[in-house]
């Protein structure tokens, strides 16, 4: 048996041992049934996605908690991210609202945006939305930072670089 099969394997029977608990556990956290459900099954695909040892010899419950625990957040987020786009467009006129399928491609890619903001180290994404949101110059986000106009530079390029890895992840 291969060790894609054996992981297969051992997700299928983690499974039927703990779907139940699993789905319990989200919905009391949550409560809300079809969200539960949906995480639930989440859950295990991200289970499914992970390696064979990444996981090995850790308890079920504890390891499929953290992995829902992961997937709440990004919910969360995401909502979050929904919600400040639908108050965006809430400023518009009728005649420039996007369309639906505009809106959800616009949302995937700000919840990218977001998820590769939150990895930056904490320096380098202020002086990335400082310098992008905020319309700051160097020397204002370096002032702000308390850090020289030389390592604000450098910060940009590491965003412009993640920025750039990221663009080139979603280009066709």
């Amino acid at each position: 048996m291969s060790p894609e099969q054996e992981n297969a394997q051992r997700v299928g029977d983690m499974y039927i041992e703990h779907h139940q608990w699993l789905k319990g556990w989200i919905r009391k956290k949550l409560g809300c049934n079809e969200l539960a459900a949906d995480l639930t099954q989440d859950t295990f695909v991200r289970l499914l996605k992970k390696s064979n040892t990444s996981w090995n010899g850790l308890e079920a419950k504890g390891l499929l908690a953290t992995i829902a625990r992961g997937l709440f957040i990004d919910h969360w987020r995401r909502k979050q991210i929904e919600q400040a786009w639908l108050e965006s467009l809430a400023h518009l006129e009728e005649d420039f609202q996007p369309s639906a399928e505009h809106s959800a491609e616009m949302i995937e890619v700000l919840c990218q945006l977001d998820a590769l903001i939150a990895k930056m180290p904490m320096k380098v994404a202020n002086t990335l939305i400082l310098s992008q949101l905020h319309g700051l110059t160097y020397r204002e986000i370096a002032d702000h930072l308390s850090v020289s106009e030389r390592m604000v530079k450098r910060y940009m390029a590491q965003a412009m670089l993640q920025c750039v890895m990221l663009q080139s992840e979603l280009s066709p």
